[in-house]
């Protein structure tokens, strides 16, 4: 029987995400940096009944795929996982996760084309986001290490753009000198949480320091960025005061220079602010609108909605091929980029809404909405149900979607699929070069009318995927019983998960009439869950 800390050796069959899949006594192992046909010596960090998580300790035979990892930092930073293999071997790893999922949790037979990876995968970044900790005087400035908020003190990233690595460099002096106290999440004292920086293709640098309120010494800061980042364009004080670990607050107060980033993407200019969403590998995006543009198939007469626009980078490239298109997105900010952008493009046949897509799209296509084709890119927890049936409902010959996360774009696919959309195509992209995530664009064609299937969907199937992050339902209640005493039920597992946005949907066990309400999570039991979720690294 496989213990915590024991060392085993072991010989990897598959790839499971980016760790190294095996078994043993009919057990699952996913060992963290081990390719497939090495055998390994590797040490047991978790050990459930049907699986465990195990890191290499040994190479005893290495796969051909196998890479010396350029970066220092590669054994103790959360960052970059798949240094330890070479880039070619990545993006095959990538491909099978992508195929994995569709399979798997889609049930759908889709053939997922080779990944379209990148002529040179170092300092592609065009925005990093670093988090701040440490000691007043004695500043920490890196990246988490894994499954942990453990700063690693970084001075070089190699996969940020350098103009990052030098405006971090700025604000490490700037704090020492001055004594500026970090941040510390334990206790929420402190001053500077994180700062994030914004490279054009121009070398044009925003920068933006997201703090718990005002800065001391701000003209000496300025100076400082303005020195030692010669494309400085702009420097942003950020407020936030809220006790999670959402990096952004709402307010963004303008210290110097101009409000927003001047950038270009497919020949197109755009001007981004603090919190407008821009994918972050211009030269592998490019490769992504592409294919979402030739997916799309467009003739010129087309209405389009664009779902989760951002600041209207796809909707600006779908209004120059289709007749109109329709752009929603809930941030209020990155709609008013979204106008600017279309009136510096001269595009005129493009209209922009702030709101959320599961509220307006469903009001929109019942007002009669009818487009053509519909283009989304969610955020990683893929799309509410609500747009899906609305998507179905408006029956567009063709859904062109857009995916940072192959678990919930199977989800969804699934979904789409019993509402009478077929899966034609599925071209992985590698956005995220060095890392385990991967971009995918999936073309969805109509083939038949549904306007309403009823069918069920395992959300738990998603705790599986990254299953070294997530637990099931079971694993929960076990944990919170052993832990605290108290019995829990999944409704107020899924009340308590929907609370820290891990799912996104309408709860399973309504009340059937208004009489019986459904029951709220008690206060001892949401703290109970809260830690077993912390326990499991599913929120911090």
């Amino acid at each position: 029987m496989l213990r915590k800390n024991d060392e085993i050796i072991v010989t990897i069959e598959r790839f499971g995400g980016e760790a190294g899949i095996a078994h043993l006594d009919g057990m699952t192992l996913f060992v963290q940096g081990a390719l497939p046909g090495e055998t390994v010596a590797a040490r047991a960090q978790k050990v459930k009944s049907t699986h465990a998580f195990l890191k290499t300790l040994r190479v005893l035979s290495p796969a051909a795929g196998r890479a010396e990892p350029p970066c220092p930092h590669y054994e103790k930073c959360g960052g970059c996982v798949c240094q330890h293999m070479t880039y070619e071997t990545s993006l095959q790893m990538k491909r099978e996760v992508v195929q994995d999922a569709m399979r798997r949790i889609g049930g759908l037979d889709v053939e997922v084309q080779p990944v379209l990876g990148m002529d040179d995968p170092w300092h592609y970044r065009n925005k990093t986001t670093l988090p701040i900790g440490g000691e007043k005087g004695q500043p920490k400035i890196g990246f988490f290490a894994p499954r942990s908020h453990r700063i690693i003190d970084i001075e070089k990233c190699l996969i940020a753009r350098p103009e990052s690595d030098a405006a971090a460099a700025v604000l490490r002096k700037w704090m020492e000198k001055f004594l500026v106290e970090p941040y510390n999440e334990e206790t929420h004292r402190g001053l500077v949480r994180h700062m994030m920086t914004r490279v054009s293709r121009a070398g044009q640098v925003m920068a933006v320091v997201i703090a718990t309120g005002p800065l001391p010494h701000e003209r000496e800061l300025t100076a400082m960025l303005r020195a030692g980042v010669p494309g400085l364009c702009s420097l942003y004080l950020n407020v936030n005061r809220r006790n999670d670990n959402v990096i952004l607050g709402s307010e963004s107060h303008l210290i110097w220079g101009e409000p927003r980033l001047n950038d270009t993407l497919c020949g197109l200019q755009y001007a981004l602010s603090p919190q407008s969403f821009f994918q972050v590998n211009p030269t592998q995006t490019e490769k992504l609108y592409q294919t979402a543009l030739d997916f799309a198939e467009l003739t010129g007469n087309e209405l389009v909605a664009d779902l989760y626009c951002g600041a209207g980078t796809i909707s600006l490239l779908l209004a120059k091929r289709a007749k109109h298109v329709v752009g929603i997105e809930i941030v209020p900010q990155a709609i008013r980029d979204a106008e600017e952008n279309a009136r510096v493009n001269g595009v005129s046949n493009a209209e922009f809404h702030a709101a959320a897509a599961e509220e307006l799209l469903p009001q929109l296509v019942a007002q009669g909405l009818r487009p053509n084709v519909i283009v989304l890119d969610p955020p990683r927890k893929g799309c509410e149900e609500p747009v899906l049936r609305a998507i179905a409902e408006a029956s567009p010959r063709r859904v062109v979607y857009v995916s940072c996360d192959p678990a919930t774009l199977a989800r969804d696919a699934k979904l789409l699929s019993a509402l009478g959309y077929r899966p034609d195509a599925c071209q992985p992209v590698d956005m995220f070069c060095q890392t385990g995530s991967v971009e995918t664009v999936c073309l969805l064609s109509k083939i038949r009318s549904a306007p309403h299937i009823d069918i069920d969907l395992d959300m738990t199937e998603l705790d599986v995927t990254a299953a070294e992050t997530k637990a099931t339902y079971e694993e929960i209640k076990a944990y919170v019983l052993e832990h605290t005493g108290l019995k829990v039920s999944c409704l107020y597992i899924a009340q308590v998960k929907a609370k820290h946005g891990i799912i996104e949907r309408e709860c399973y066990n309504k009340a059937k009439a208004e009489g019986n309400p459904v029951p709220k999570c008690p206060p001892e039991k949401e703290k109970a869950i809260e830690e077993a979720l912390r326990h499991f690294q599913m929120i911090s």
